[in-house]
């Protein structure tokens, strides 16, 4: 399997590495970012640079390009679930699942029983008494009705780390690219409710922002309202979390990146405050949570998300994980487990204009 694509060119590799994160959010971003590139060895201009990131979302390379936003400080509530489907009902099983709107990503993994994962995305409970995670419990009560199947909760319990880069050979190698620093300084607010204005530019923003050279400025044109409250908004959102990153999403897919490896770990509580940052500190790492066991079904308290070009790869970066472990407790071959994907079941973007007007006073 080729590593890398051969068909990208230096300036979509710089691209890639460079602004998978850290992308200007001021009024003409793609100027700023274009004198980075140059200052790195890669001759472009702003606009050259607007019209390739363009096309590199055309051809699918890049997922999208914008704000990722972090659903979890939106509103409304997600969680990770696990069940069994046996071979003989598994499509039937999956089509009853995946016809839920709740549902947003599904995978089949390798294991020997729990064999569907899925992620419930719901809005906050109407009931000022419950939240999210009661209207997750619902759902999969109704999952569990309609198929006949047993689910497994495993809601995060604790993050150490969310943020995948995926990085090709070429310009910028290490993707240390931050131009963060150029927006406006804001301040962030200790408000966990979003305003309609707020509500507003979440949904419009959700989907990616305009591949254009003034992309705040189109956003704002949409909603009929002041640009430099848009990058404002925007700015003050990533310094409070509602916003992971500005820049692009690349197709890890089309980048080769095809080994999907979720690691699980039987980790001693009292390890936990040391492996969970260790691990997190491995740059393949994607993901990494603590998780809640289910006693005489899943042992595992720990996830650590990993992703290779090639079998071989995922298999060294395992291997990787594993070493970290061993620095912190005596791992032996029944505390350890990684499940690969055999095949997505569904992949659709969790329904974050719900969420959002969950939490909308």
């Amino acid at each position: 399997m080729k590593e890398v694509d051969a068909e990208l060119t230096a300036l979509d590799r710089g691209i890639i590495n460079a602004f998978q994160g850290g992308f200007p959010v001021t009024t003409r971003p793609f100027d700023a970012a274009a004198e980075a590139l140059r200052d790195r060895g890669v001759a472009v201009t702003g606009p050259e640079l607007c019209d390739r990131v363009r096309e590199l979302d055309e051809e699918g390379i890049l997922s999208r390009f914008g704000a990722l936003v972090n659903a979890e400080e939106i509103g409304g509530a997600a969680s990770l679930v696990a069940m069994h489907a046996p071979e003989d009902r598994f499509e039937e099983i999956v089509e009853i699942v995946n016809g839920f709107t709740e549902v947003a990503h599904n995978y089949e993994r390798e294991h020997p029983h729990l064999n569907v994962w899925f992620v419930v995305s719901v809005a906050d409970h109407p009931d000022p008494d419950k939240d999210g995670n009661d209207r997750v419990e619902a759902v999969l009560d109704e999952i569990e009705s309609a198929t006949g199947q047993e689910t497994y909760n495993l809601p995060k319990q604790r993050e150490f780390h969310v943020g995948a880069k995926f990085l090709v050979d070429g310009p910028v190698p290490e993707g240390d690219v931050d131009l963060s620093g150029l927006a406006p300084d804001v301040e962030p607010t200790d408000r966990s409710t979003l305003t309609p204005e707020e509500r507003d530019l979440v949904v419009e923003i959700q989907g990616g922002l305009p591949i254009t050279e003034t992309p705040y400025a189109d956003v704002a044109a949409a909603l009929d309202t002041d640009a430099d409250w848009v990058i404002e908004t925007i700015e003050r959102f990533r310094r409070e979390g509602k916003v992971r990153r500005v820049g692009v999403i690349p197709n890890h897919y089309a980048l080769g990146y095809t080994e999907n490896g979720m690691t699980v770990w039987n980790v001693p509580s009292d390890a936990l405050d040391e492996v969970g940052p260790a691990v997190a500190d491995l740059g393949f790492v994607t993901h990494c949570y603590e998780r809640p066991r289910h006693a005489g079904v899943w042992e595992y308290n720990f996830f650590a998300m990993t992703h290779g070009r090639t079998e071989a790869e995922s298999e060294r970066r395992v291997s990787q994980v594993r070493d970290v472990m061993a620095e912190f407790w005596d791992v032996s071959a029944d505390d350890w487990d990684t499940l690969f994907s055999t095949r997505i079941l569904k992949k659709t973007g969790i329904r974050i204009d719900e969420r959002a007007s969950s939490n909308t006073v």
